[in-house]
C-alpha cells in the first residue's frame, strides 16, 4: 500500500492509502464530497521495524481503551519514596 495526497479546494489536503498503481487523478473529498485532485508527490512507502510497529499499534489501541498497569514492566519492583508524606497518598 502507498499513501497518496489529494487536495480539495474547500477542505485542503488529505491522504488516501491505495495499492501501488491504482491512484487515480482525482477522488472525492471525505469531508465535503467535492472532487479533489491528486498532488503529484512521491508515494510514501516505508518499512517500519516490527518492534516499533507493535509499539505503535499498542499505543493506538490504548488511546481508546487504556491498558491498566498493575506492576512495573519487566517485573521490576516499584521504587518506594522515603518521604513520609508520600505514604498518605491514595493507592489505586
Amino acid at each position: 500500500m502507498a499513501t497518496y495526497e489529494y487536495r480539495c479546494r474547500q477542505d485542503g489536503s488529505f491522504d488516501v492509502a491505495l495499492p501501488i498503481g491504482t491512484a487515480g487523478p482525482s477522488t472525492r473529498c471525505p469531508r465535503c464530497g467535492a472532487p479533489a485532485r491528486r498532488t503529484f508527490t512521491p508515494p510514501r512507502l516505508t518499512r517500519t521495524p516490527a518492534g516499533l510497529r507493535t509499539a505503535l499499534d499498542r499505543a493506538e489501541r490504548s488511546a481508546e481503551t487504556p491498558e491498566v498497569v498493575r506492576r512495573m514492566p519487566g517485573g521490576l519492583p516499584a521504587r518506594r519514596s522515603s518521604n513520609p508524606a508520600h505514604a498518605r497518598l491514595p493507592r489505586w
